[in-house]
């Protein structure tokens, strides 16, 4: 056996501001792009991925990749609100709603990331901090 030294842990390279904007924006785009593929369901999944991978690297993408998140989540349960809803009639301009919200919100939030802004999505509850 021989007793070699561990190798040194090499902190992850920051992002830079521009590198920051982009996976900012492309946090909250991501979650539109999962809406459309997924039918709704999938909307958190971009923003989970990034967040895992890039959390180290920038602080502003992982607020931003939070907030979506917690915007996606919170959607995600008024959906299955609305579901059940379309059993008296209403769950159908519930979910449209939703879908309105969803678009215009993400837009609005991606914009604001590529001004290099914090944004917060209303009526999003925090389930991650």
């Amino acid at each position: 056996m021989t007793n070699e030294p561990p190798a040194a842990v090499v902190p992850p390279r920051p992002l830079s501001p521009s590198d920051e904007r982009t996976w900012a924006v492309l946090t909250h785009i991501s979650a539109l792009v999962g809406i459309v593929v997924g039918a709704g369901f999938i909307g958190w999944l971009g923003p989970l991925i990034i967040l895992l991978v890039l959390k180290d690297r920038s602080a502003f993408v992982a607020e931003h990749a939070k907030t979506t998140l917690n915007f996606q989540i919170t959607m995600f349960i008024a959906a299955v609100i609305a579901f059940f809803l379309w059993f008296v009639l209403i769950g159908f301009l519930i979910t449209a709603a939703i879908y309105v919200v969803v678009i215009v919100f993400s837009i609005i939030a991606a914009v604001a990331a590529g001004r290099g802004e914090r944004y917060e999505y209303p009526l999003s509850i925090r389930f991650i901090r």
